[in-house]
Formats: C-alpha cells, sequence, structure tokens
C-alpha cells in the first residue's frame, strides 16, 4: 500500500521548501504517494501540484481529505490560520505537521492539545532549526559529551534587514526554541529588554533576552530585525570546549552553513552544512526536509514525533511575552 500525503497550502514557503522537500522524500521512498494538495486559490494549487508532481489539486480541505484518507497532512498556512485549520484537520483524525507557531498564544496552542488527544492523533510543529543538519551535529555532540548542566552559557544572535513585522515573536520563536534545544533544559527565568524604533513602525524593535536555565546554564539572545545583515549564528561555552554555529538562513550563502567546534584553544571539528546536510539545496542544508522526513518516517512506524504539540509549549509561551512586551518571565 502506498503511503499518501496530503498538502494544504501552496503559497511561497509551501512552495519554495517544502514542496521539494516532499518531492525528494517520494523520489527516495518508492511507496510515497503525493497524492492531492489544497488551497483556497485554485490556480496556486494547480501550479503546485504541477511542479511537485501531485496527483490531484483541492480548494476544499474537507473534501480533500474525505476523498483521499491521507496518510498524513502537512498545513503551510499564515499564522492567523493555523490555529482554525489544524483543528479541523486533527477532529477528522489526520496525522498533521503544521507549520510555527502552532499557536500564537498559549491559548491557540491548547486548544489545538486538546483536539489531538481527543482523537489521539501525532503531531509535529514545523520548527525547522531542530531538524538543521548542523543544529542536529550539535546537538548530537553536546548530548554525547556533556549533561545540559555541563553548559555554561549560550549566545544566539538573530539578525534580519528591513522587518518591520506588526509580530516578530512568530519569527522569533525560531532563536527562542533552538537555544532551549540546545541547552537541553527548560527556561527558568528571563529579563526582557526592547529597544523600540517607533519611527520606523509602532512595534518595530530589538529584542535582547538574558536567560537562566533550570539546569543552571545562562542564555543570552539578540534579535535585530531591521540591521544590515541576514545572520543566524548560536556559540555554546562549556569547560574547555567552544562550538561556533552558522545557520543557513539565507540562499544567497554570503554566510554559509558551519559548525566549529574548537578544545582547549584547538579547532577538533569543523563541519560545512553540506557535509551535514548529505545534499547542498537549501531546503536540505537548513532542516525543512529533515523535519519532514522525520514526520514521514515516524508516522509510516508507528512513532510519536519527539517534536509535537507540547513540546513546543514553552516556546510558544516565551514568544508570547514577546508579543505582549512583558520584563520578565518565570517558569
Amino acid at each position: 500500500m502506498s503511503f499518501k500525503i496530503c498538502t494544504v497550502g501552496c503559497g511561497s514557503m509551501s512552495t519554495s521548501v517544502h514542496g521539494p522537500s516532499h518531492t525528494k522524500y517520494a523520489a527516495t521512498h518508492p511507496d510515497t504517494l503525493l497524492a492531492a494538495c489544497c488551497d483556497l486559490d485554485g490556480q496556486k494549487a494547480v501550479r503546485y501540484r504541477d511542479k511537485f508532481d501531485y496527483a490531484r489539486h483541492y480548494t476544499d480541505i474537507v473534501k480533500m481529505l474525505e476523498t483521499e484518507k491521507p496518510d498524513a497532512v502537512c498545513l503551510i498556512a499564515p499564522v492567523d490560520l493555523t490555529c482554525e485549520l489544524s483543528c479541523r484537520i486533527l477532529e477528522m483524525g489526520y496525522p498533521l505537521l503544521m507549520e510555527k507557531p502552532p499557536g500564537r498564544t498559549t491559548e491557540e496552542l491548547d486548544r489545538l492539545i486538546t483536539a489531538a488527544d481527543a482523537r489521539n492523533v501525532p503531531t509535529q510543529v514545523a520548527v525547522n532549526r531542530r531538524y538543521t543538519p548542523v543544529v542536529q551535529v550539535l546537538k548530537q555532540t553536546l548530548a554525547a559529551q556533556f549533561k545540559p548542566s555541563d553548559i555554561q552559557h549560550i549566545r544566539y544572535d538573530f539578525t534580519r534587514i528591513g522587518r518591520k513585522d506588526a509580530d516578530f515573536s512568530t519569527t522569533a520563536i525560531h532563536g527562542i526554541d533552538t537555544t532551549r534545544f540546545l541547552a537541553g533544559s527548560d527556561y527558568k527565568r528571563i529579563r526582557f529588554h526592547y529597544q523600540e524604533f517607533p519611527h520606523l513602525g509602532p512595534t518595530v524593535a530589538n529584542i535582547f533576552m538574558d536567560c537562566t536555565f533550570v539546569s543552571g546554564a545562562t542564555a543570552h539572545l539578540n534579535f535585530c530585525p531591521v540591521s544590515g545583515v541576514l545572520v543566524e549564528r548560536a556559540t555554546v561555552y562549556a569547560y574547555g570546549h567552544t562550538f561556533f554555529m552558522n545557520i543557513a538562513i539565507s540562499q544567497d550563502r554570503v554566510f554559509p552553513a558551519l559548525l566549529q567546534h574548537y578544545e582547549k584553544g584547538k579547532l577538533k571539528r569543523e563541519v560545512a552544512g553540506a557535509e551535514a546536510a548529505g545534499g547542498a539545496e537549501w531546503f536540505e542544508m537548513n532542516g525543512f526536509y529533515g523535519e519532514n522526513a522525520a514526520f514521514f518516517d515516524d508516522i509510516r512506524n508507528g512513532r510519536r514525533p519527539e517534536g509535537d504539540l507540547r513540546s513546543g509549549r514553552q516556546s510558544v509561551e516565551i514568544a508570547d511575552c514577546i508579543r505582549r512586551r512583558e520584563q520578565e518571565y518565570r517558569k
């Protein structure tokens, strides 16, 4: 029997990274059927179907799911639609991969958890940094060599160009979640500082987070959305060890994906993004293929995905603090 995949949302994000990921997965797993895609804009759905070799297209989610009865559904929709559409899919009982954030607030997230629990439906949140190959290599190295309490400090720099979003927290959640993922521990306390730029827009600001983890590690996160460069990088400190990591955020690869591990002043290991990913395409190096493949493999094998709705609850909670311009967070 075929493993049937349906995709909801055929916009730019889906077209640039999720569609290519699905095509690669189907090519390397011959029993996979890209059954159908759906978008309210029928022309987008047709283009998506043809570009990524889906069998059919729809403009109605319910009709697609009732007709196709897929094994897995991928939802790539705007943040303001994610909760409502996810609940509809979960209430119909279909395993769901949904784009981040899974809710703008903890209330929305808890609604999704309730919907998933009611039908015992597996879920995964598409926080792709967890599946970015250089991040995974770093995470595996930290887990193999150190306890969470051995990690001293993490610095995470997250810069963008000309981002004047009404709500930048839905993007900042990537840095919040990745730092927590690398620390292997929940945040215990955070102090926020906002450097506002009202002349650029009522919500435009640099956001700085001074953090303490339950493990005892500390972190400093810097979000600068109107800077002069597109960069995402982390530095991790442990006794006698320092890790420098660049994530491939921009397709122009001015700052390529790279992980360097120094021990007592000497370069112990260096891993390039393409080497870690086993491929040089941006959707491979930036974790989009990894998150989709992990979800599909888990569903195929009857496993519950690790990156489920509950796993992202604290990250959503902290992003919501930024949205509300809170000054402090305590677990």
